[in-house]
C-alpha cells in the first residue's frame, strides 16, 4: 500500500500523524510512504529524518492525495482538500463527523473510504486512538483553566489549590472518561475541591475508590449541575459518546449563573459540545 503523510493545515495544529520511527515500521511492513514537504515541523521532526527512515518526500498535498491509497492526517480534512478527495481512496484520521455535516456530505460525494481514528474500538471497547489525546486535553484543560483564573487573563485571581487561611478553588468536571478523570487528577493534584460527575454508577464506584480524598464523586443530573456550577471556579467539560454528537449538558442559563471570572472548559466542543 502507498501510504500518504498530509501536512496539517488547520489553524494552530502542529501535530503531524506520523513519526520517522512509524515510517520505518511501516516500510519494514512492506509498505511505500509518501510524506509532504516539512509536514513533522511541527513535532520537532526534520524532512531528513523522514528520508532516513525511508519515506519519500513529496512537495504539495495535491501529489499525495493522486499517488496514495491511504492519506493520513490528524484533523479532519479542511474544504480546500475537498476536491483532492477521491472515490476508492482511504482517509484515516480524527474526522468527528457527528458535529460536521458539510464534512460528510463532502465525503460521501468523493466516494472516499472514512476511517475514524476515534471510533476506532478494541474488543473490550476501549478506544486505543482517543485515548492518549484524551489524556493529554484532560490534563491541559485544567492548566488552561488555572491561567485563565488569572486575574490578567480577566478570571477571578484563585489558586486551584488555595493557600494557608483560604479556600481552595472549586473544580466541577462532568464526565469521569480518560479526558475527566485525568482533569480531575490534576485538579486534586494541585489542592483544589474537585466534584467529579458522571452517569454510570458502576464508574462512580470504581472512581471512588481510586480517586483522591479531595475528589467527590456524584451522580450527574441536569440539578447536580445547576447546583454546582454556581459555586464552581472551574467547570471542565468532558462527556464523549463515541461516533455521536456530544449532548450539551449545560445550559445558558447556567452559564450566566456563573461566577464572574470563572471559567469554562469544554474539551469536547470539537465533537458538539
Amino acid at each position: 500500500m502507498i501510504v500518504g503523510i498530509l501536512k496539517e493545515i488547520k489553524l494552530e495544529e502542529n501535530r503531524v500523524c506520523m513519526t520517522p520511527a512509524g515510517v520505518e515500521v511501516m516500510k519494514m511492513n512492506g509498505h511505500k510512504v509518501l510524506v509532504e514537504k516539512k509536514a513533522g515541523i511541527g513535532g520537532g521532526f526534520t524532512d531528513e529524518a523522514y528520508i532516513a527512515a525511508g519515506a519519500e518526500l513529496i512537495e504539495s498535498p495535491k501529489e499525495v492525495y493522486e499517488r496514495s491509497d491511504m492519506v493520513m492526517h490528524v484533523k479532519e480534512p479542511l474544504p480546500s482538500e475537498y476536491g483532492l478527495l477521491r472515490k476508492g481512496q482511504i482517509i484515516f484520521t480524527y474526522l468527528h463527523l457527528a458535529a460536521d455535516e458539510v464534512l460528510t456530505r463532502a465525503m460521501i460525494k468523493s466516494g472516499c473510504i472514512g476511517i475514524a481514528y476515534e471510533t476506532i474500538q478494541k474488543a473490550d471497547r476501549s478506544l486505543p486512538l482517543l485515548t492518549p489525546m484524551s489524556e493529554v486535553a484532560g490534563r491541559m484543560a485544567i492548566q488552561e483553566g488555572a491561567k485563565y483564573l488569572e486575574m490578567h487573563h480577566g478570571g477571578q485571581g484563585v489558586l486551584l489549590g488555595g493557600v494557608p487561611g483560604v479556600d481552595p478553588a472549586t473544580v466541577v468536571v462532568i464526565g469521569g472518561g480518560v479526558v475527566g478523570t485525568n482533569a480531575a487528577k490534576m485538579a486534586c493534584g494541585l489542592g483544589a475541591k474537585v466534584y467529579l460527575l458522571d452517569s454510570n454508577l458502576d464508574r462512580l464506584r470504581y472512581l471512588s475508590d481510586v480517586m483522591p480524598a479531595n475528589c467527590f464523586t456524584l451522580m450527574s443530573t441536569p440539578a447536580t449541575i445547576r447546583k454546582l456550577i454556581k459555586e464552581a471556579h472551574l467547570v471542565i467539560g468532558a462527556v464523549l459518546i463515541p461516533g455521536a454528537k456530544a449532548p450539551r449538558l449545560v445550559t445558558n442559563d447556567m452559564i450566566r449563573e456563573m461566577k464572574k471570572g470563572s471559567v469554562l472548559v469544554d474539551v469536547a466542543i470539537d465533537q458538539g459540545g
